[in-house]
């Protein structure tokens, strides 16, 4: 049975792996046994004929198991075996954005390395260099996060025979300017110029980028809107779905977090937008002599709205809109939610404001329930006065809104 040897010296002076043929798994890849040896080459030498005498009197069986993890799995070996088992939990943004960061920053360097190799000291080394190639303090930090769940489930896998080294590493610091601007929300001014920006040049946007503007919801959230999430009777739009981009189309998946399904009260300039985008969308699909259906898509390109539109194609045609618009190129769709955040402040409290924007830190039973809070229903009139020509006097959190706040026209 053919063995090989080899010196390494990363191991320390004096250190040899002694590897062993032992055939090839169901998959077809090529399996050994593996021992780290330190003494003399000569001595070296002969431990390897033991370990080839050892296994040669042992049973003859290909192993089976796609994964081998023993000394010389390296942190590239890790990450495969997580992308084969467990990286379909992860939505497909997610994937996709790891599969980038392993392709470009770790695949070629560290991901090379065994985890019976590398060091705290080895592992902050190289995140470090990450930094001083420009990458952000977000982008380093997910960087770590993504070696830190390898590494931990390869010592799972391994009996915890293989070490984690990424678990007791430190991030490097940002100085505070190193780190980039925040991102600024709108002033309101800003908001409006881009909403009859938009009214002008693409009626289907205009109504997208008011119910972006008027609920703060993710621009993917938006997408994945169908006309029997809009309550035209009750003035609520239901989110419970959001599409996101992957290779070769997009897919419709559910939502990022409980927090993420919410019913949302939206003003009336909102709702009279949407029911006159439904006329529209109704006429079109008549023309072509189909049906608009009530699970079909709001904001679909084409007529009766059956596949959903584009998150990054409704990007574009926003950064078309602002610079139409003579907006600063910082405002970005995504600002909106911002925008939201900074305005909801005097109007609502904290909890409810972070239950309005489907954060994950704040449960509320009302999202699956058919109330709306009368806070929610106040935050919803007072983005809208300020999305119009109407001034607002805004109240205060907690003080008691002026009747025609109640009504839900």
């Amino acid at each position: 049975m053919p063995g090989s040897i080899r010196q390494r010296d990363d191991r320390g002076p004096n250190t040899f792996e002694l590897r062993v043929f032992l055939g090839r798994d169901s998959k077809g890849h090529v399996k050994h046994k593996s021992a780290l040896f330190r003494g003399t080459r000569t001595q070296a030498e002969r431990a390897l004929a033991r370990l080839v005498t050892e296994v040669d009197r042992g049973p003859q069986t290909v192993i089976e198991q796609p994964s081998d993890w023993g000394s010389s799995t390296t942190v590239n070996d890790a990450i495969t075996g997580w992308k084969e088992n467990g990286w379909e939990d992860l939505s497909p943004s997610t994937t996709r954005r790891y599969a980038s960061i392993w392709k470009n920053d770790i695949e070629d360097s560290i991901g090379k390395r065994t985890l019976a190799s590398l060091s705290p000291y080895d592992v902050e080394l190289f995140l470090r260099g990450l930094k001083a190639k420009g990458l952000s303090e977000a982008s380093v930090r997910q960087t770590r996060a993504i070696l830190h769940r390898a590494c931990r489930l390869a010592r799972k896998w391994s009996a915890n025979t293989l070490p984690n080294p990424i678990a007791d590493t430190e991030l490097p610091d940002w100085k505070l300017h190193e780190r980039p601007d925040e991102v600024r929300a709108p002033e309101a001014d800003e908001v409006r110029l881009l909403l009859a920006t938009a009214v002008r040049l693409d009626h289907r946007f205009a109504v997208f980028l008011r119910l972006i503007a008027a609920t703060g919801m993710r621009r993917g959230e938006a997408c994945a809107l169908r006309w029997n999430d809009v309550d035209f009777e009750r003035a609520i739009v239901r989110i419970d779905e959001s599409v996101v981009t992957m290779k070769g189309g997009v897919v419709v998946k559910g939502p990022k977090s409980r927090a993420s399904i919410r019913r949302l009260a939206i003003d009336t300039e909102t709702l009279a937008s949407l029911r006159t985008l439904r006329e529209v969308a109704t006429g079109l699909a008549a023309i072509g002599e189909v049906a608009v259906a009530e699970g079909h898509f709001v904001f679909a390109a084409e007529p009766p709205g059956i596949s959903p539109p584009y998150p990054d194609a409704m990007s574009h045609t926003f950064a078309n809109v602002r610079d139409a618009a003579g907006v600063a190129s910082d405002v970005h769709l995504h600002s909106l939610r911002h925008f939201q955040a900074t305005v909801l402040d005097p109007v609502i409290s904290e909890a409810q404001k972070q239950a309005r924007l489907g954060w994950s830190t704040v449960h509320m039973a009302r999202h699956y329930t058919d109330s709306i809070d009368e806070e929610d229903r106040r935050a919803a009139e007072h983005v809208g006065r300020l999305l119009g020509d109407q001034e607002d006097d805004e109240p205060q959190a907690g003080q008691t809104p002026d009747a025609d706040d109640d009504e839900v026209e």
